[in-house]
């Protein structure tokens, strides 16, 4: 029988993605106070990153004629990992506030970073996510290996690009160096 241990403290992150100008969403419309006000302070805010790219999925909802913009954007304190289903409901709420007659208008893809892998909640089930509960499933989107990310078979292109994986590389070190006084 192992003994059992509290799990490692994880860096909590979203992968928010809007309809148009990241920026006007943010700061403008209050996005950023928003997610502050439930995870607490921000400490990294990635460049802007193409979503567009990748998918035409969103574009119904969001507006077929709206270049679709992603953002990384990290928390600053450190919290458990159990707490991921709870974030993924309250991600939902917010975006349900930025809705335009019931379409979404920006969307929020909370997840979090531990120093050996990358985790999304999902309210959908597939063979590769786990049940964590509140109707919320888990899924390992990318593992850090011999000193990099590595995607998996199931891991969505945009976080299998250079670009995405340079921002999640730039936030596991800032989320080690919190490691070091936590």
């Amino acid at each position: 029988m192992g003994n059992l241990r509290s799990p490692d403290f994880v860096n909590y992150l979203a992968h928010v993605f809007t309809a148009g100008d990241s920026d006007f969403w943010l700061y403008k419309m209050n996005l950023k106070e928003r997610l502050e006000e439930h995870f607490g302070p921000i400490d990294y805010i990635s460049s802007k990153l193409d979503f567009q790219r990748f998918t035409y999925y969103y574009n119904e909802e969001m507006g077929k004629n709206v270049i679709i913009e992603g953002r990384l954007i990290s928390f600053k304190c450190l919290s458990s990992p159990a707490f991921l289903a709870d974030a993924k409901l309250i991600t939902n709420q917010i975006e349900s506030e930025f809705s335009v007659e019931n379409k979404r208008k920006v969307n929020i893809d909370i997840g979090y970073l531990h120093h050996t892998q990358f985790v999304l909640a999902s309210t959908k089930h597939w063979g590769n996510r786990i049940y964590i509960g509140n109707n919320i499933y888990a899924e390992i989107t990318l593992m850090y290996n011999f000193g990099q990310w590595e995607p998996l078979k199931y891991t969505y292109s945009n976080f299998k690009d250079p670009s995405y994986l340079s921002e999640l590389e730039t936030i596991r070190k800032i989320y080690l160096n919190k490691r070091k006084y936590f």
